[in-house]
């Protein structure tokens, strides 16, 4: 973990109260840069620790490779320091034999910060990356009351959020019997999400069928893209979706649901695949509070779209 977690001395102030000097501990943020073949495919900010299952996810999520098989070997290189010596964060892939490399359009023309997975894509047309697998005939149905349960679960798991309070997490759950089956942490949620699809792809999973992929903050375009690139039909998230997310997952038949804090949620695409939700006529249906969540004992009552 002490690539993870720095230690760093701190200033704690209460105003009108007391000041005092403690250590804490901080998540570290440092480059990653994901080569192919020997040549640089992205630069992005992330937190230390698991990168070969992040250079995996995010050769899924870009499209590159959507198996195993696909994913051949993976080395650290020497990184930019005066004595030449490794400093883990260049990483080389090398593809399995027949397999196409990217395509020099998806290099990456800057740096990634760690709250952004798009920049550096020179055209829209470039972010509609096309999945190889079908995710709207996925046969997932899952009650409500286990869906509820998930937050718990990914909070419980997050060591490193525990210690610095500074890092996105993302979990993938078997939609059929909820239980985790990994969780990641790190600076960039797309980067949390891309260790996951990763962690995946390498145990031959992908396609994940019948699996809910967990995020700790909002649902953005991205982050259900790439739920889309890994074949996972449902996308649950604490916080709120943006509008291009709800569209992408309406028209690719994605489960996507958003607010999901305590005992409530907001289905906004395919609530087919959630049962125990009732249905009364919308009409009837109680205005959402500030956040934009229903409790589940209005949702038994709500007809979902």
């Amino acid at each position: 973990m002490s690539r993870i977690a720095a230690r760093r001395r701190v200033t704690r102030v209460t105003a009108g109260v007391r000041t005092t000097q403690r250590a804490d501990f901080l998540s570290v943020e440092e480059p990653l840069e994901i080569r192919v073949l020997g040549s640089s495919l992205a630069v992005t900010m992330r937190s230390p620790g698991h990168d070969v299952e992040l250079a995996a996810g995010f050769l899924v999520s870009e499209g590159v490779i959507h198996d195993a098989e696909h994913f051949s070997t993976a080395r650290y290189c020497a990184g930019a320091t005066s004595d030449e010596g490794n400093t883990y964060n260049v990483l080389d892939i090398t593809l399995a034999p027949g397999v196409a490399p990217p395509d020099p359009s998806l290099a990456r023309n800057f740096t990634t910060t760690s709250a952004c997975g798009l920049c550096g894509k020179a055209s829209i047309e470039a972010v509609h990356t096309q999945t190889q697998f079908e995710v709207s005939d996925d046969p997932l149905v899952i009650d409500a009351s286990t869906i509820i349960e998930f937050p718990d679960k990914l909070r419980a798991e997050q060591a490193v959020f525990e210690r610095t309070g500074g890092l996105h997490a993302a979990a993938l759950f078997d939609g059929n019997t909820g239980e985790m089956l990994v969780l990641r942490e790190d600076v960039g949620r797309h980067n949390a999400v891309d260790k996951v699809v990763g962690w995946a792809l390498m145990r031959g999973l992908l396609p994940a069928r019948s699996c809910v992929l967990m995020v700790s903050g909002r649902a953005s375009f991205e982050l259900t893209q790439k739920a889309l690139m890994a074949g996972i039909p449902m996308l649950t998230a604490v916080s709120a979706p943006s509008s291009l997310a709800a569209d992408l997952a309406e028209d690719a038949g994605i489960t996507l649901v958003g607010f999901l804090r305590g005992d409530s949620m907001v289905v906004y695409t395919r609530p087919d695949r959630i049962t125990n939700l009732g249905s009364v006529d919308e009409t009837d249906a109680p205005a959402p509070d500030r956040t934009g969540a229903l409790p589940v004992s209005s949702l038994e009552k709500v007809a979902l779209p």
